[in-house]
């Protein structure tokens, strides 16, 4: 037993690897992860760039299918291969599990974050194509991919909500999942246990923008004492969502779809790795462990955790606090909704940069594989 099974199985929290690539499949180590305590898996575009420009177990396969396709729909290939080997080595914790753990997230392309309609195109076609039950396509909770969310939800598609910045567009979140459901259910869907749903907030982002905010308040002459406020509100806000969380997952209207087999949509905790070195390195995993909660980490924070984690339920610890430094940042002129705003496009554009940089360098190296250049067709690359 490890720090990681005791805090799925002392305190319901499941630890996700927030990481995927072809070597650890290829070599074990994904199963060796999975054996010390990892009871799931996050990818996203950045992640699939760094794991096929870094590497070159991609490049047979890759010459193959260019010699047939696109880059971009090569790329799609590669994806849908390694979430499905990936998809195989989870399985076994999503049937130990009977279904509500043991998941492998693959996001839709970046360039969709404000097209509701090719959201779900691409969330049906992903869906599609990797048929497995232990599957979650993410969606970015954007005003656009919400809907898109909830048409998922009320089709009995699985989905992964990213790039959550604050409680308001939570809340969103969480209606879209319910009101989904029962969409589902009014269809003829007699058992909703075979959809699950994670909203997953971008916890240190919100620190690294309100901390520059913070100093940017006081090097303009305002109160040095906000300085003491540092590193503090991703935390804040994250038990403010778990909060809400227990608030929306309650009472007759959820009771009547948790009758049915409906499961919660658990806040999922991203991006805990600690950005600024000053601050802990389980800053955001020791600090928000709890029931019903998922904590998906870069495998530098999973060795961190396994070699000196505490395992002790603190997810709904200091509420009242969280809400007094809100309000504190709020008369000092720190507007959360102003901070996830600015997190969510520089969110989107992060991910389309990192998806347009991949298959940037896909295309050199189609040119190199193949002994040609301008392979990828552009408006034909689906």
């Amino acid at each position: 037993m490890t720090t990681l099974d005791d805090l799925y199985q002392q305190q319901g929290q499941s630890p996700w690897l927030d990481n995927l690539r072809r070597d650890w499949l290829r070599n074990g180590t994904l199963a060796s992860l999975v054996d010390q305590g990892i009871r799931g898996v996050t990818s996203n575009p950045t992640i699939f760039a760094k794991a096929i420009e870094g590497q070159d177990t991609y490049d047979e396969q890759f010459a193959a299918l260019i010699a047939e396709e696109p880059v971009e729909r090569a790329y799609w290939d590669l994806v849908v291969d390694d979430i499905t080997d990936a998809l195989a080595v989870l399985r076994p914790v999503h049937d130990a599990s009977a279904g509500a753990d043991g998941f492998v997230s693959v996001e839709v392309a970046p360039s969709l974050a404000h097209d509701e309609h090719g959201t779900v195109a691409a969330a049906r076609d992903l869906h599609g194509r990797i048929d497995q039950p232990n599957l979650l396509v993410k969606i970015p909770a954007t005003v656009e991919g919400v809907p898109a969310i909830r048409t998922m939800i009320a089709e009995g598609r699985s989905i992964n909500v990213t790039l959550i910045f604050s409680l308001e567009r939570y809340d969103q979140v969480i209606e879209a999942y319910l009101s989904g459901l029962e969409a589902y259910a009014a269809s003829g869907a007699d058992d909703l246990s075979g959809v699950a749903s994670v909203a997953s907030f971008f916890v240190s982002r919100v620190d690294t923008e309100v901390d520059r905010r913070i100093e940017e308040v006081v090097h303009g002459g305002g109160d040095a004492a906000l300085l003491d406020l540092r590193g503090r509100a991703a935390v804040a806000q994250a038990r403010q969502a778990y909060r809400l969380f227990r608030q929306r997952f309650s009472g007759s209207r959820w009771e009547a779809l948790a009758a049915r087999g409906a499961r919660v949509q658990r806040p999922l905790w991203a991006s805990t790795s600690t950005k600024n070195p000053a601050y802990p390195d389980l800053a955001y995993v020791d600090t928000l462990i709890g029931p019903d909660t998922v904590n998906t980490m870069p495998e530098g924070t999973i060795d961190a955790f396994l070699d000196h984690g505490t395992v002790a339920r603190t997810v709904d610890q200091g509420v009242t606090e969280a809400d007094e430094l809100t309000e504190r940042l709020a008369t000092s002129g720190i507007d959360l909704a102003d901070v996830a705003t600015t997190l969510e496009v520089e969110g989107v554009a992060s991910f389309a940069a990192s998806f347009d940089d991949l298959l940037a360098t896909l295309d050199k190296k189609a040119a190199r594989l193949a002994g040609r250049s301008g392979h990828r067709s552009g408006a034909d690359d689906a």
